[in-house]
């Protein structure tokens, strides 16, 4: 590991530069040192058009304006290609008789640009409400089971429901469901509700993810599946099929195990924090980089480990900047920082040294061209990839996302890790690939991902024609994600609708703690979805070879839309060996098909005799 940590100093690089090449690296490098800039020459980093910072001396009103003029044109465009981050300095926002009331639509983030979550105080709310999907007054259809992609971090939240009706005045309403993270903030003055109970039915959730956050007393209302991972919480309130706590100081007992379906464990395995861009005492914009841990449970607060990074430590990447420029910022030592918006990648963004951090704010997104893989990392330590989102694009790539070759040398105590990466296959547009995640290196976390061929998406796009039958053939990918790896592990594994296995797990020693999985909706016939003369894939994959590996609260559900008759024949699929362990597992039947068994032929089916209801095995 030294030896790969060891590198020629940049004078040395620049002397060797091909001179066609030199402008370009002055660009890059020309940023000055943190150490000769004063207070009064230091001025905010350009960020692009779509990142706004609020200063505490803003008039409410105007911060209250942007906000909701933003809102307005998020709340509904779920496959549009808009990004946004708004960004917090220190100070209080927000007053008892004026809160700030910030509702977040897709693709937007709200951050705190403190040191810690309680240097940025919003007096109001941060919330996310069900969407209506429907224009008809008697039966609106009001749901969060759509609301994906946006992220709230890094600020403290005392809750003032102000103005609100009644309904809303005492709780910060949280309805989201998958690729939606919320880290490093704590709620006061209320209580938090994972439910949006204030519209009209049926307010289903499915998804969620929290993580170093405090909680007060917390309802989960409708949420199918949910992971808190070390955080605190006051109280917690029902569950529905899945949820699933781990390091979380207050965590309900999990010993009535299904009843309710509740999955505790009092440590994480291994965790590292998502790094976060924030302002010092002097107007510098850095960003911290939390070491990784094993066996904590709590909040990250106070935890001095790891490192702070000048900005100027960044290649600031905007979206039509060509890969080559990012590439050779990536070659000279930079990090990169992908500001908001939609990145065309028609070659990879390669990542070959030790300790890169790719740090994404509202949720910069690169898409697929021409069949290139957008993202691919090197065997090397420490690599960090935090707040991406993949697409496939409409030519077939072989993988969105590769995490090594397997060959060279990691690090346990520094594992690579993906904090908040999303992938999705088709949604905006067509979208193809043969696997979208694949990890090859040992040593990676993933903390917080959701692996997603979609289901729905843009009219004469992903459903075609012809309906569910064209999107099968035009829509591909074969498997969601596929880990290879020794000693990976997976906080937050949400993996859905792939036309063959939608997690294969190769790797020895891994443990997935949360797994949330939708078998495809669309297979047109059985002969479509056969596994040789299986009937179908299951959705989780432990590949044969493999003696060890944990699997901690778990999911997989059908939904054959297409054609109700197609079956499954197990929801998990594991060699039979004592190394291999799942607790807490279970199938779900959403309406339609069947998975006849929970894992290796052992458990009842889930057919349209037990709509909803989870069919449980405790543990294998």
């Amino acid at each position: 590991m030294t030896r790969l940590s060891r590198r020629e100093p940049r004078s040395r690089s620049l002397r060797r530069t091909p001179a066609v090449f030199l402008s370009m690296v002055l660009a890059v490098t020309a940023a000055p040192s943190p150490a000769t800039a004063s207070p009064a020459a230091v001025k905010a980093p350009d960020l692009g058009t779509n990142v706004t910072v609020f200063d505490p001396s803003m008039p409410v009103s105007s911060i209250q304006a942007k906000l909701d003029a933003t809102y307005a044109a998020q709340v509904d465009n779920e496959m549009g290609t808009s990004r946004f981050a708004f960004l917090f300095k220190p100070g209080t926002y927000g007053t008892a008789e004026q809160p700030l009331q910030v509702k977040v639509g897709y693709y937007t983030e709200i951050s705190g640009l403190g040191a810690n979550p309680g240097d940025v105080v919003i007096n109001g709310k941060v919330e996310a409400y069900n969407r209506c999907l429907s224009s008809d007054p008697a039966n609106p259809n009001c749901i969060a089971l759509v609301n994906f992609w946006r992220t709230v971090s890094n600020l403290t939240v005392n809750i003032n429901g102000a103005g609100q009706d009644g309904c809303r005045q005492t709780a910060n309403f949280w309805a989201v469901s998958q690729a939606v993270s919320l880290r490093r903030v704590e709620f006061t003055g209320g209580t938090l509700s994972l439910m949006d109970y204030c519209t009209a039915g049926p307010q289903y959730a499915s998804g969620g993810f929290i993580a170093d956050s405090k909680l007060p007393a917390t309802t989960n209302g409708s949420q199918q599946q949910w992971l808190t991972r070390n955080s605190s919480v006051a109280s917690w309130s029902n569950a529905v099929w899945n949820q699933v706590f781990s390091g979380v100081d207050g965590a309900p007992d999990d010993s009535a195990f299904p009843d309710p379906p509740y999955t505790t464990l009092a440590k994480t395995p291994v965790s590292r924090e998502k790094p976060f861009l924030f302002v010092d005492s002097r107007g510098k914009y850095q960003v911290r980089v939390p070491a990784a841990a094993r066996n904590t449970s709590g909040t990250s607060w106070n935890a001095k480990s790891g490192k702070v990074l000048p900005l100027s430590d960044f290649y600031v990447a905007k979206p039509g900047d060509s890969v080559a420029k990012i590439n050779l910022a990536l070659a000279l030592g930079k990090h990169l920082l992908l500001t908001p918006g939609v990145y065309d990648i028609a070659r990879s963004i390669q990542v070959t040294r030790p300790n890169t951090v790719v740090l994404g704010i509202g949720h910069a997104t690169l898409t697929a061209v021409n069949g290139a893989t957008p993202l691919d990392l090197a065997d090397v330590p420490g690599v960090i990839v935090a707040g991406v989102t993949i697409d496939a694009g409409t030519e077939e790539s072989p993988v969105l996302l590769r995490v090594g070759r397997g060959k060279g040398v990691t690090s346990p105590s520094n594992p690579t890790t993906l904090s908040d990466v999303y992938f999705r296959v088709g949604g905006p547009h067509i979208g193809k690939t043969n696997i979208a995640l694949e990890v090859n290196s040992d040593d990676v976390l993933i903390d917080h991902t959701w692996v997603w061929r979609g289901d729905h998406g843009v009219e004469g796009f992903t459903q075609g024609v012809n309906g569910d039958t064209d999107r099968w053939r035009t829509n591909t990918g074969r498997y969601g994600a596929v880990i290879n790896g020794d000693d990976v592990t997976a906080t937050g594994l949400f993996v859905e609708h792939f036309q063959k296995y939608n997690t294969v797990w190769n790797g020895e020693r891994g443990t997935t703690v949360l797994y949330q999985n939708e078998l495809p909706y669309d297979p047109p016939t059985q002969a479509d979805w056969m596994n040789g003369s299986t009937l179908g894939y299951a959705g989780y994959k432990v590949g044969n070879r493999v003696r060890q590996h944990r699997l901690y609260g778990a999911g997989v559900y059908v939904f054959n839309q297409n054609n109700p008759s197609i079956h499954t024949a197990n929801g998990f699929e594991v060699p039979s060996t004592p190394g291999v362990e799942l607790h807490h597992i279970m199938t779900v039947n959403l309406s339609a098909g069947v998975i006849d068994h929970v894992v290796n032929g052992v458990g009842a089916a889930a057919d349209t005799t037990k709509v909803g209801q989870p069919v449980f095995v405790t543990s294998y």
